[in-house]
């Protein structure tokens, strides 16, 4: 393999804040594909659409490009331990790289709010798992509150260290395309990650390595919409698990990000959010979970209400893997479960079940 990817770090050395000599911590996160989706450009009708495709992390989600950062600079501070609060995605991400760290983490995630296929990322990297009787917010005002009094290094996305790892997925972007798209969107939780795409374009813009900004929009679930409400939301529900939380640490940021590049906010049904899932699947090819298909269901709504700005090239960041959240993709648009056709060991039946008829 010529040139094989190093991880953010390492490919990014000089535009990261990092010296020689610093330990680095990386399972070759970052390098994701890029997808050209027409599918969904069709869908629509816009020039382009691409699919940044973080699902293909180590561990699965765009969380493992911060996680890189924060646990090498925690290690470079000494610190034997990492403690996160997590919706699933960074609990897993947090566990791996403490592992390659030689450190032992702790997760704080909400009892009876996060994904199996998840949870059991974290427990196969031997973290210490706490399920808070509570929401997300609570378990992140617990991880801060014992990172300030006892010896343990906060890894979430309030950590700017996260943001400087995240903000390699724009990079990517622009390497890729060789300019900005016009628009850029994703789902909205935490915020994290629309302000470290924000971060990483306004520094390709200042580099001179492109021209303007795109626009960047935030979409979130509407059950757990604090940006479309305009306040904290006390009791976040949605079946889009990495996107439940109802006061986002990464309020200011985000709202500066929508400023700054005449972006915007939106919010869509669980009904929409799970249709997006299942066209993104079965027309584009790219298996994610149904948090990540946010962002495009967003799109898809404001296209369906005449408020779609104009584009003619637009990325869509999909967060996290389809196998993070694998039960939504084994139930029907009824919600009902879908069970493979049984048939007998023999060519005929196969094909009478498939309606084929014989070679003549």
């Amino acid at each position: 393999m010529a040139n094989p990817w190093r991880g953010v770090i390492h490919e990014y050395f000089d535009r990261l804040p990092f010296e020689k000599g610093d330990p680095i911590v990386t399972l070759g996160e970052g390098g994701t594909p890029l997808i050209e989706a027409p599918a969904l450009a069709t869908l629509l009708d816009v020039g382009s659409v691409h699919l940044k495709f973080e699902g293909m992390n180590p561990t699965g989600s765009f969380k493992d490009r911060g996680m890189t950062t924060a646990v090498s600079k925690a290690k470079a501070h000494g610190a034997k331990a990492v403690i996160a609060a997590s919706t699933g995605n960074t609990s897993a991400a947090a566990a791996a790289y403490a592992v390659k760290a030689g450190m032992q983490s702790v997760v704080l995630v909400p009892a009876g709010k996060i994904s199996w296929g998840k949870l059991s990322q974290a427990v196969a990297h031997k973290a210490q798992i706490l399920q808070v009787r509570g929401n997300f917010d609570d378990c992140l005002r617990l991880a801060r509150e014992l990172s300030e009094n006892y010896p343990v290094f906060l890894v979430n996305s309030v950590n700017p260290d996260r943001l400087q790892g995240q903000k390699t997925a724009a990079f990517e972007v622009v390497d890729v395309l060789g300019e900005a798209p016009d628009l850029h969107a994703m789902p909205l939780g935490n915020a994290g990650n629309i302000s470290a795409y924000h971060l990483g374009y306004r520094e390709e813009l200042a580099d001179g390595r492109i021209k303007k900004l795109p626009k960047l929009y935030g979409i979130q679930a509407a059950g757990s919409a604090p940006f479309i409400q305009g306040s904290p939301v006390a009791k976040p529900e949605t079946i889009a698990t990495a996107i439940r939380i109802g006061n986002p640490a990464s309020w200011d940021l985000a709202q500066e990000a929508k400023r700054d590049t005449d972006g915007g906010f939106d919010a869509v049904s669980d009904k929409k959010i799970l249709w997006m899932h299942r066209f993104l699947s079965q027309e584009c090819g790219v298996f994610v979970e149904p948090s990540s298909a946010t962002g495009a269901a967003g799109l898809l709504q404001l296209k369906e209400q005449g408020n779609l700005p104009a584009a003619n090239s637009i990325v869509v960041t999909v967060t996290g893997h389809g196998l993070k959240d694998p039960d939504w993709a084994l139930k029907d648009e009824r919600g009902k479960a879908i069970k493979p056709k049984k048939v007998s060991a023999t060519a005929g039946s196969v094909a009478d079940t498939l309606g084929l008829e014989r070679n003549k």
